[in-house]
């Protein structure tokens, strides 16, 4: 039923979410602008500036772009978290590449960034699309990264599945009519209700991915 996978990169492949947000929240206390954790989930999934635009306004002198920098500075300082691959990601991706089903990528982050760190996991070679923030006009939770993947690898959305741990990626792969598995990497199963299955890792993923319709929204690991 289903021809090529999809997949998200931060949460999904790779974890450092614990690090992005401290970075968020440094930014939010150097300026000494109020947030929560309700904030700092805002930003998750979602490109950084879209993301921004909502709290800009609480940073008075200050843009989107400089902020955006900023807490990518914090981001790359050596005390910031460690990311970690996620569990079962890099044995699937090569499995299926050994299968010969098209893989993808999309993220919210820019090229370069995806790249690198695809290039650290050593899998960017395994990819046959990778749609990052720089190819896109609208980010997640719009459909137009799946949409573009679906695209550039010649399949209708109902022969692709996307794996996504926010909930905004989650919506952005329904809104464009894929099936999507929620990870329960960086929230709770409660926050992805709009997924069609949910598991908590990579691990032990069968190919191809179906699930019977009454299984929808159940863990099934």
């Amino acid at each position: 039923m289903y021809k090529v996978a999809l997949f998200d990169l931060d949460g999904t492949l790779i974890n450092t979410e614990h690090k992005n947000r401290e970075a968020w929240a440094r930014l939010f206390r150097r300026h000494r602008v109020p947030y929560d954790d309700s904030v700092l989930r805002s930003f998750t999934g979602r490109p950084a500036k879209e993301a921004m635009a909502d709290h800009v306004a609480s940073f008075a002198g200050y843009g989107i772009d400089e902020l955006c920098a900023e807490a990518a500075a914090y981001a790359a300082l050596p005390d910031m978290p460690a990311a970690v691959t996620v569990d079962g990601a890099m044995e699937l991706l090569h499995r299926l590449q050994q299968m010969r089903v098209p893989l993808g990528v999309v993220t919210s982050g820019p090229r370069d960034y995806a790249e690198s760190a695809l290039m650290t996991l050593g899998v960017l070679q395994l990819l046959d699309v990778l749609i990052t923030a720089d190819d896109v006009s609208r980010g997640k939770p719009d459909p137009e990264g799946y949409s573009t993947a679906c695209s550039a690898l010649n399949v209708e959305p109902s022969e692709a599945v996307v794996f996504e741990d926010a909930p905004a990626g989650i919506l952005a792969a329904k809104r464009a009519g894929i099936f999507c598995v929620g990870l329960t990497t960086t929230h709770e199963a409660e926050a992805l209700t709009e997924a069609d299955v949910v598991i908590k890792d990579l691990t032990d993923v069968c190919w191809p991915y179906i699930v019977p319709p009454s299984d929808s929204n159940h863990d099934v690991t």
